[in-house]
């Protein structure tokens, strides 16, 4: 079946226009105006007039709780509520448990998410002091990146805080690397500081306060 939505104010690339799309094997088509099919059957038309049409958001840090912690939330809970904002692609943190730290753990993610996302997907994969060789061994054709979001280099410092580990990483990866990169003693001395003002009662609302630009 094919799908054009008619007369929508179509938001794309800092332009607005009014337009119908023509939607088909659940891709884009064609973009214009008057889009006219003379004698195709099963096509579906949705009335779009006075509604705007936007692309869909890639959301490039998203914390799903599958597997370990699905009584928070799983791909498939998660996803939905993505595409229920407009968020068509996703890209997930390996903070589960266990962690994504291997590509056995890496790949049954994969798996989950063919049978149960209803959005786009990727994973990264994990890395801390112990899976070096581990993590250069994914695949920067399938895989989005190679992230320590979620997790500690050890038990009580971040990777970014390890120089020779980082030119190890750095020198030898093919896929995308993105790290937290804080100033950990900064963060120390500001939650002391709001610690011992708000007399242990520290507000949701000072964590920018504590993990500061200087901290960043």
């Amino acid at each position: 079946m094919k799908t054009i939505i008619r007369n929508a104010s179509i938001v794309n690339e800092g332009n607005t226009i009014i337009a119908d799309i023509l939607i088909a094997n659940e891709r884009i088509e064609k973009i214009g105006t008057s889009i006219n099919l003379e004698g195709a059957s099963s096509i579906k038309e949705i009335n779009a007039e006075g509604l705007y049409l936007l692309p869909g958001v890639i959301d490039d840090q998203v914390h799903f709780r599958e597997p370990g912690l699905t009584h928070k939330g799983t791909i498939y809970s998660e996803s939905k509520a993505a595409v229920a904002g407009g968020i068509t692609s996703f890209m997930e943190m390996p903070n589960t448990i266990p962690n994504t730290l291997t590509q056995e753990l890496l790949e049954e993610k994969y798996v989950t998410a063919s049978k149960t996302a209803l959005a786009n997907y990727s994973f990264f994969m994990g890395i801390n002091q112990n899976n070096l060789e581990e993590a250069l061994k994914t695949n920067n054709e399938t895989v989005c990146g190679i992230t320590d979001d979620g997790l500690y280099f050890n038990e009580q410092e971040i990777l970014a805080n390890n120089l020779e580990y980082l030119e190890k990483l750095f020198s030898r990866a093919e896929t995308l690397v993105a790290l937290h990169s804080e100033d950990e003693s900064i963060i120390h001395r500001n939650y002391a500081h709001y610690f011992h003002k708000t007399d242990g009662k520290i507000p949701l609302s000072y964590h920018a306060k504590i993990r500061n630009a200087e901290a960043c």
